[in-house]
C-alpha cells in the first residue's frame, strides 16, 4: 500500500529569520497591555499598559526569533518581537528539504496585522508565490474579493480584527474545501501542498482600540509587531513511499542562511523532542531523500509515486542482471520495445558478462553450459591455440564464438580450440594447414597420401551445436571473392558458429523462383553430418514436403548431399545442426539422391515464408 509519514509541528527546532528584533542594538523600552485585562470587552475598561524593557543580548529581557517555535507548552509566555516602528516586518522559516505542509497557525501577542501575506517557495526562496493574503479590506488593500463574500478568494478579513489585542490567531489551511484533492502525490496535490520555505509578510500594523482611551505612554512604544507562536504543520515529502523520516543531512546542525541584515540563530535539531526530520526511510524499493527514484537495482519500469487515492503502492521492479551487476539504469527505448513490459539497462556488468540484462559473455569468454546464468564463473576464457587460431576475425575482439567456445581457425585448421589440421589437410603451422594433394584424406604431419578409409569419423551433433569439420567456404572462387564483402549477402562468422562464407541464394521474383524449376522443396531439421573425405552428406529430419520430383520424400529422416565441396573443406550453402530450414533443390533420379548447391534455396524456416513458397508452388509456376 502507498504510505504516509505522521503530520507533526515542522517549526519545532527550526528557528525562523525576521527582519528585526527588538533591542538589537541596543535596550528599548516598550509597552503592551496584559492579557487578562483584554479578556474581557473594550468597553470594560482596558486597565493600565505596562511598559519594559527589551535587550536582545540580556536572556531575561530578550525576545527572539527562536521563542516563536520553542515548545509552547513549556514556555506559553515566551514570544518574538520586532524593533519599534517598523511597518514592513518579514518572518521566514527555510527548511533543509522539501516538506510537505497541511495548516499554518500564529499566535500574536500584538494585534494581528491590519494586512500580511503568507508565501511559500519551492525551489528554496529564488521564487516566491502566495498561499493567502489577510486584511481588514482585501479589495482596497490587494485588490482581490474577500472570501467571506466569495469562496475560494485568495484573501481574507477572517483574521485581521484588532480585537483581541492579544493571543489573536491567524490561521491558514493548505487543504481546504476550495482546494480538493483526491491523490496527495498527484502533480497537483504537489503544487500546492510542497514547499522549501515559508514567508509571513506583515505590511502593515494597527493599533489597539485601548490606545484611545486616555493614553499616558508614548504611542512609538506600542508601535511593534509580536508573536507568542508560529506552528507549522506538515509532514516530510516521500511520494507514497515511506512512512518515517530521519534527519536529512545527519549532521545534528540546521542550516538557516541569515541574509546581511537578518537576525537568525543555528539550532541543535537533534535537542528537540518532536523535530520532523526531512529524509524519507523509502519503502517499495525505492530511494532517494523523497523516495523520488528507484533503488540502483530497481529500475526494469518507470517509477511512480504511490496512489494516494487507491492506495496502489507503484512498487519499483528488481532488474534481470542475473547477479552480475550492482546497479540498473531505465532506458525508455528499451521499454517502448518491449511493449512497455521491461525497460531496465544493468551497468557495469561483472564475472566478465555484458549485454543489457548481463545475459552474454564479454568477447574473448563463452557460456558454461553446467553452471547456471547467476554464477560467478558462468563465462569462461577462451582457450584457443595460438598458432592455429586466426589473427582477425570479423570482430577483432571475438576470440571464440561467445555460445559454443569453438575458436575461430585459420585456413585448414580444425577443432574447437583450432589445434590441428582439418580433414584433407596437412603441416599445422603459423599460416594454417595446406590441402593435401590427394583424392582423400593425407598424412597431417608429412602430407603423404592414403590409400583409402578403414574408419570414416561420424559426428553426432548437438541441437544448436556446429558441425566441427565442416567450414563454409563457396567453390570455385577466388582467394579474392571468398573475402567478405558488404555488399554481398552471406552469413559470417559473427552470425553462425561456423568459419566460412557463402554467398546466401536470395528469394526474389515469382518468376525467379520457377526458373530454377526445383525438383523438391521441403521443411527439414539437420541432425547431424558425415565427412566421407570426396563428398559431404547431412542427415535431416523431413518436416514438411511442400513439393517432390521423381525420387520420393517421406516425413521422415534422410540425407541430402551438398555438392559444394571443395579441398577447402566447405560445404556450401550453410547447413546448421539443430536448425530448421526451407529447402529448395535439384535431385539425382539415377541415385535417388536429393542434391543441394549454390543454386539452392537455403532459408532458416519462417512461417510466412512456407506460405510464400507455397503459395508460388500453387499458383505461380506453370
Amino acid at each position: 500500500r502507498s504510505c504516509n509519514p505522521p503530520v507533526g509541528n515542522l517549526a519545532t527546532g527550526r528557528t525562523p529569520v525576521t527582519l528585526t528584533t527588538c533591542g538589537q542594538n541596543s535596550t528599548e523600552l516598550y509597552c503592551f497591555y496584559p492579557d487578562q485585562n483584554l479578556l474581557h470587552q473594550v468597553s470594560y475598561g482596558c486597565g493600565q499598559p505596562r511598559c519594559t524593557k527589551c535587550n536582545a543580548n540580556q536572556p531575561d529581557n530578550s525576545h527572539l526569533p527562536s521563542d516563536m517555535t520553542d515548545d509552547f507548552f513549556a514556555n506559553p509566555i515566551s514570544w518574538w518581537q520586532s524593533a519599534q516602528g517598523v511597518h514592513r516586518e518579514e518572518i521566514r522559516l527555510d527548511f533543509e528539504t522539501e516538506f510537505y505542509l497541511t495548516h499554518v497557525i500564529a499566535v500574536f501577542k500584538s494585534p494581528r496585522p491590519a494586512a500580511m501575506v503568507l508565501e511559500r517557495s519551492q525551489d528554496y526562496g529564488q521564487t516566491w508565490r502566495p498561499y493567502k493574503y489577510f486584511s481588514v479590506n482585501c479589495t482596497a488593500t490587494f485588490g482581490l474579493q474577500d472570501d467571506l463574500t466569495e469562496e475560494g478568494s485568495m484573501c481574507t478579513s477572517r483574521y485581521s480584527d484588532a480585537v483581541p489585542c492579544t493571543r489573536g490567531e491567524v490561521i491558514y489551511r493548505a487543504l481546504s474545501p476550495a482546494n480538493k484533492i483526491e491523490d496527495p502525490y498527484s502533480p497537483e496535490a504537489q503544487d500546492i501542498l510542497k514547499l522549501t520555505n515559508l514567508r509571513l509578510l506583515l505590511l502593515k500594523r494597527q493599533e489597539c482600540p485601548c490606545h484611545g482611551s486616555g493614553l499616558v505612554e508614548k504611542p512609538q512604544r506600542f508601535a511593534h509587531y509580536a508573536i507568542y507562536d508560529l506552528i507549522i504543520r506538515g509532514s516530510c515529502f516521500c511520494n507514497g513511499h515511506a512512512e518515517e523520516c530521519e534527519l536529512a543531512n545527519r549532521t545534528g546542525v540546521m542550516e538557516n542562511v541569515v541574509t546581511p541584515g537578518s537576525v537568525g540563530f543555528l539550532r541543535e535539531p537533534g535537542s528537540c523532542v518532536g523535530v520532523v526530520h526531512g529524509k524519507c526511510v523509502c519503502r517499495h524499493n525505492t530511494a532517494g531523500d523523497h523516495c523520488e527514484k528507484c533503488a540502483p537495482l530497481y529500475n526494469d519500469q518507470p517509477w511512480k509515486p504511490g496512489d494516494g487515492k487507491t492506495g496502489v503502492p507503484n512498487e519499483c521492479r528488481k532488474c534481470r542482471c542475473h547477479n552480475h551487476a550492482d546497479s540498473c539504469h531505465f532506458d525508455l527505448s528499451v521499454w517502448l520495445a518491449s511493449g512497455k513490459r521491461s525497460g531496465g539497462v544493468c551497468d557495469n556488468c561483472k564475472h566478465n558478462t555484458e549485454g543489457h540484462r548481463c545475459q552474454r559473455c564479454k568477447p574473448g569468454y563463452y557460456r558454461d553450459r553446467g553452471k547456471p546464468m547467476s554464477s560467478t564463473e558462468v563465462c569462461k576464457p577462451c582457450a584457443c591455440q595460438p598458432m592455429g587460431s586466426a589473427d582477425a576475425t570479423f570482430s577483432r575482439s571475438w576470440r571464440c564464438h561467445p555460445k559454443t567456445g569453438f575458436c575461430y581457425c585459420k585456413p585448414g585448421v580444425a577443432g574447437p580450440n583450432c589445434d590441428r589440421c582439418l580433414m584433407g589437410y596437412w603441416g599445422f603451422g603459423e599460416n594454417g594447414c595446406r590441402p593435401c594433394d590427394c583424392a582423400r584424406d593425407c598424412d597431417q604431419h608429412t602430407g603423404s597420401c592414403f590409400n583409402g578409409y578403414d574408419n570414416e569419423p561420424f559426428f553426432n551433433i548437438p541441437i544448436g551445436g556446429r558441425i566441427p569439420d565442416l567450414v563454409q567456404t563457396p567453390t570455385n572462387e577466388s582467394e579474392e571473392e571468398w573475402k567478405w564483402n558488404d555488399h554481398e549477402q552471406g552469413f559470417s562468422a559473427l552470425r553462425h558458429p561456423e568459419k566460412c562464407v557463402c554467398k546466401e541464394k536470395v528469394l526474389g521474383s515469382v518468376t525467379d523462383f520457377c526458373q530454377m524449376k526445383y525438383a523438391y522443396v521441403i521443411k527439414a531439421r539437420i541432425l547431424s553430418a558425415h565427412d566421407k573425405g570426396t563428398h559431404a552428406e547431412v542427415v535431416v529430419k523431413v518436416k514438411k514436403v511442400l513439393k517432390s520430383g521423381k525420387v520420393k520424400i517421406a516425413r521422415s529422416n534422410r540425407s541430402i548431399y551438398p555438392e559444394s565441396w571443395t579441398n577447402r573443406g566447405c560445404t556450401c550453402p550453410i547447413l546448421n545442426p539443430g536448425t530448421d530450414y526451407l529447402i529448395a533443390g535439384q535431385e539425382d533420379s539415377r541415385t535417388s539422391k536429393l542434391l543441394v548447391n549454390m543454386n539452392s534455396l537455403v532459408k532458416p524456416w519462417k512461417a510466412y515464408l512456407g506460405k510464400q513458397v507455397s503459395d508460388i508452388l500453387r499458383t505461380g509456376c506453370k
